[in-house]
């Protein structure tokens, strides 16, 4: 990635979507997945040719009587390069638990981004 000065990439390609709901009585469960196909990229600085890969997803639980819920949010991205030390690495999840009352009971939020 430009001698390691990083740049940017221009991304393009398909995006595999699902997205599924259920409710069960008074309860609704959502899941989402995104997923890059086929998905490549050109540096606009050095010109280098680049693969988007990983995969987002999405889950939630709540509840239909008293607004309770739970959501989990997990990302891996990456977009790789030819050869060593030019790839970008990206992870991020997040959890939230929101009680009866509208109170958030539990949170954790872990992001990190790497150039490798």
């Amino acid at each position: 990635m430009a001698d390691g000065a990083g740049e940017k990439v221009q991304l393009s390609g398909d995006l595999h979507v699902l997205i599924t709901s259920t409710i069960n009585g008074n309860n609704i469960r959502v899941n989402s997945h995104f997923q890059p196909q086929g998905a490549t990229g050109v540096g606009l600085t050095t010109g280098d040719t680049y693969q988007a890969t990983g995969v987002t997803q999405d889950f939630s639980t709540g509840s239909l009587l008293n607004g309770q819920f739970e959501a989990t949010f997990i990302n891996n991205f990456r977009i790789i390069g030819r050869g060593p030390d030019n790839n970008y690495l990206s992870h991020q999840n997040f959890h939230v638990t929101v009680n009866a009352i509208g109170e958030i009971s539990t949170t954790h939020d872990n992001a990190n981004v790497d150039c490798k």
